[in-house]
């Protein structure tokens, strides 16, 4: 058998880092396994306004690339790979990997995030960051008195539109269906915010783009088939997100929309692996409760190698 790692994390995001950094700090043989870039989708935010200790902000590519200096100067290895498959099972968990083969670990840390699900237009892509976002919690600050267009009609998308409602002069829900699906506590302030308008029953077929930047959307009854053409300056997505737990092929215990059920121990179904940040249940999902659950897994993977 080849090297065997005190601490195998995969995810080089905000979570993976800050598992890796008090890991590696604890004198733990570490190694990050990241199929792309660092930051995950932190590195998608152009300013991060959120995050205790910078009052003017910071860019999502800065304080990634920082984060993983930080994990890296205490002898945190990254690895560059996509994962091909993994057995979790043993006392010595293997992970197999496209190019850099198998590697071996007594503890695996989980840290693969959640990405957004998306319309699929056209420009969406193109325009993301450039008027299209998938969070208002991140990205709302810039549409102060502005207006924006939230899509979808969950907790996530009231929850969105109620917090845009605080900052623009005017919010739009766009909603397939003619009923919020959100849980009910959620409708008595939405329906009391005087500046946001339903679009019930309508799909968003367009976004149309003015100097590179959102201008409108083009909506579409589902049920008239009627067109309706909404002039703004944002459009915030928020139909779901997608784990990405397909990696994992049964190997773990995962909720119905396919995340990994752990508690705020972060421990998994498996002795000796543990879920951080987006990929894992939990209520908020921010980059704070990322680094948050990073530090907790680091603390009972030194707990279960401690045995």
């Amino acid at each position: 058998m080849d090297k065997i790692y005190d601490v195998l994390i995969i995810g080089g995001g905000p979570a993976g880092y800050t598992a890796a950094l008090y890991s590696a700090r604890a004198g733990f043989d570490t190694v990050i396994l990241e199929k792309m870039a660092v930051g995950g989708q932190m590195t998608l935010t152009d300013v991060i306004d959120n995050y205790p200790g910078f009052p003017q902000g910071v860019d999502g590519f800065t304080l990634s690339s920082d984060m993983q200096k930080g994990a890296e100067r205490f002898g945190t290895t990254t690895v560059y790979d996509e994962i091909v498959a993994v057995d979790l099972s043993g006392e010595i968990k293997e992970v197999e990997t496209a190019f850099s083969g198998k590697l071996y670990s007594k503890v695996v840390i989980i840290a693969t995030g959640a990405n957004p699900r998306e319309l699929g237009l056209e420009n969406e892509e193109k325009l993301l960051g450039r008027g299209v976002h998938y969070c208002a919690h991140c990205d709302g600050r810039f549409y102060k008195d502005k207006v924006a267009v939230v899509v979808g009609g969950g907790n996530s998308a009231v929850s969105d539109a109620l917090y845009l409602s605080h900052l623009c002069k005017k919010v739009y829900l766009v909603h397939r269906r003619d009923v919020l699906r959100a849980t009910k506590i959620y409708h008595d302030p939405i329906l009391k915010a005087e500046n946001i308008d339903f679009c019930y029953n309508s799909v968003v077929s367009k976004i149309e783009e003015e100097n590179g930047k959102v201008a409108s959307v083009s909506l579409i009854d589902v049920k008239t088939n009627e067109k309706r053409e909404i002039e703004c300056d944002g459009v915030f997505i928020s139909i779901g997100r997608k784990p990405a737990t397909d990696f994992l092929q049964g190997a773990l215990e995962l909720d119905n929309s396919g995340y990994i059920i752990a508690d705020e121990s972060t421990k998994t179904s498996i002795d000796g692996v543990f879920a951080v940040g987006d990929v894992r249940t939990k209520t908020l999902r921010q980059v704070v409760t990322a680094v948050a659950d990073g530090a907790v897994a680091a603390h009972f993977a030194e707990e279960y190698l401690s045995r």
